[in-house]
């Protein structure tokens, strides 16, 4: 690169970096456009609680899913100690259930507060 092109390149970034910096007061002075939006001024909220609610149900039914599946493989390996693993699985899938439900009023309040 000889010095002009690199004179240009700096000039082009200065350019550039001053445009970036002007954006801001040009969208702040806009006004809001409420037809034109995509979303209501709370639907983020409702989304992302709704988004939210259905990851935290969908990871508790894959947690139980996975508990339930190697209970019972461990039960065809030892059946004598089917009783413990059986104790085992339903107390560790309950921990799970609390914790998605726990997810799911979280998500839901903020669907309802936004």
């Amino acid at each position: 690169m000889d010095r002009k092109q690199l004179t240009r390149l700096v000039l082009a970034s200065a350019a550039a970096g001053v445009a970036v910096l002007a954006m801001p007061s040009v969208v702040f002075a806009q006004e809001t456009a409420r037809a034109a939006s995509l979303l209501p001024a709370n639907g983020l909220g409702w989304l992302g609680g709704a988004i939210g609610a259905g990851l935290a149900i969908m990871g508790g039914a894959a947690g139980i899913g996975r508990i339930g599946g190697s209970a019972v493989e461990s039960m065809a390996r030892q059946p004598a100690a089917a009783g413990q693993i059986s104790t085992a699985m339903i107390i560790t899938a309950a921990m799970i259930e609390g914790a998605t439900l726990f997810a799911v009023v979280v998500g839901m309040m903020a669907v309802l507060k936004a």
